[in-house]
């Protein structure tokens, strides 16, 4: 008890702050990680010392909203404005606009903070699931694979098809409003360059399942 206490109980505030955007209730949030730290105890002898506790404990919050919580709200909103200042600062940097120097930024700053939700929120789940773990919560490639149950070259698409998506949203809606005046600068993201991280590791997995099957 006391070694789960020490390794788990840690990102209990992490895990709390992830499930409110996940519920966007409190209760709900309260439930669900309470319901995740039950199945994380009732399985801790499964758990391998050492490795990953944190990408271990959201696979279980995660799976548990997915197969539960989920269901309870066909329509819900997973994100508050203050999270999505870092996804802003993705797509549109301060280099490139002025945005966050205009003297109505905090009012230009609510508006998009919507804009960005509804483009987040259009996307299918297998895309925004992703974009939430990947870009508000920090986690790897390879993190994310495991808590998803996936390759790690789906990831890698999934990422990149789902952040190109939310940005020609968000381009096409700042240009609409004169917060931009030129779409091209904000629409070059390196597209060849990770195209081709995504085939090179959609090849070392096949390889490495090829040396399994051997």
């Amino acid at each position: 008890m006391m070694v789960f206490q020490e390794t788990a109980m840690g990102h209990l505030d992490e895990l709390y702050a992830t499930a409110l955007r996940y519920t966007k209730n409190e209760k709900d949030a309260e439930d669900l990680v309470q319901e995740t730290f039950l199945k994380a105890y009732n399985n801790w002898d499964r758990f391998e010392q050492g490795t990953n506790c944190r990408a271990w404990l959201f696979t279980i919050l995660t799976n548990t909203f997915i197969n539960k919580y989920r269901r309870k709200k066909k329509e819900r909103e997973i994100l508050n404005a203050d999270d999505l200042r870092p996804i802003e600062q993705y797509f549109f940097n301060r280099e490139k606009t002025n945005f966050y120097d205009n003297p109505e930024r905090e009012t230009l700053h609510k508006a998009f903070s919507k804009d960005v939700k509804e483009a987040l929120e259009s996307l299918s789940e297998e895309f925004r699931m992703v974009v939430v773990l990947a870009d508000l919560n920090d986690f790897s490639y390879k993190e994310i694979a495991h808590i998803l149950d996936c390759p790690v070259g789906t990831v890698m698409s999934r990422l990149f098809r789902g952040r190109k998506m939310m940005r020609q949203a968000l381009v096409d809606t700042a240009y609409e409003r004169g917060i931009i005046r030129d779409r091209e600068p904000f629409l070059y993201d390196d597209s060849n360059r990770t195209r081709r991280s995504v085939r090179k590791a959609k090849l070392k997995e096949r390889r490495s399942d090829e040396k399994e099957v051997a």
